[in-house]
């Protein structure tokens, strides 16, 4: 069973936060973001579904969305990404410019199955948009730990295979890497979309 980390709190607040947005409302400063100030984020050095690598530092000056969890799941991950990709999809038809500065990543806290193919084929069914991430287990625990992202091998199946313990805490940080919110999946595309528009400038 999918758990969530001890950063709830904070992902509460957000998603109370953006119920109370309303379309074409003034923004707030992005120094009154929910998670401004907080110490969650930091460098890694990963690998793309492509082969190359990738670091942190390569999205300076874009919104990032970054999300924890594994190709193998069978139902959490694959609903919180569907509503990612469908939150930014929306987002897209009413800002089509601003949505260009947003970079969704997904990284694997399974690297032991999800090799970069595997990585490929499963966010590309969501969104072309997405940069799937894997890496070494000491480079997934490095980023893991940074995000204050919780993730532990789960039982193992009656039919083989195993599943994974992890947060699904789905982040969004700023242009300079400094964390603003948690987008809220449970919501639907909709808020998602919704947060996006209350952040993204």
């Amino acid at each position: 069973m999918m758990i969530r980390s001890t950063l709830f709190a904070f992902a509460a607040a957000t998603l109370l936060a953006s119920c109370n947005f309303a379309a074409g409302a003034p923004q707030p400063p992005l120094t009154e973001a929910p998670l401004a100030g907080a110490d969650i984020g930091g460098p890694f050095e990963l690998t793309s579904s492509a082969g190359e690598t990738v670091r942190w530092a390569d999205f300076s000056g874009k919104f990032r969305i970054v999300y924890f969890g594994f190709a193998y799941c069978p139902d959490i991950c694959p609903t919180d990404m569907s509503r990612i990709a469908g939150g930014l999809a929306q987002y897209q038809k009413t800002h089509p410019e601003l949505a260009k500065t947003i970079q969704p990543m997904f990284i694997s806290i399974d690297p032991e199955r999800d090799t970069p193919e595997v990585l490929g084929q499963f966010t590309s069914a969501f969104s072309d948009d997405i940069i799937g991430l894997t890496g070494t287990p000491e480079q997934i625990k490095q980023a893991a730990d940074h995000f204050k992202v919780f993730y532990s091998r789960g039982e193992d199946q009656p039919g083989g295979g195993y599943l994974m313990d992890h947060s699904n805490i789905v982040y969004l940080f700023g242009p300079t890497g400094d964390p603003l919110a948690t987008l809220p999946t449970d919501q639907g595309p909709e808020a998602v979309a919704a947060e996006l528009a209350k952040w993204v400038r």
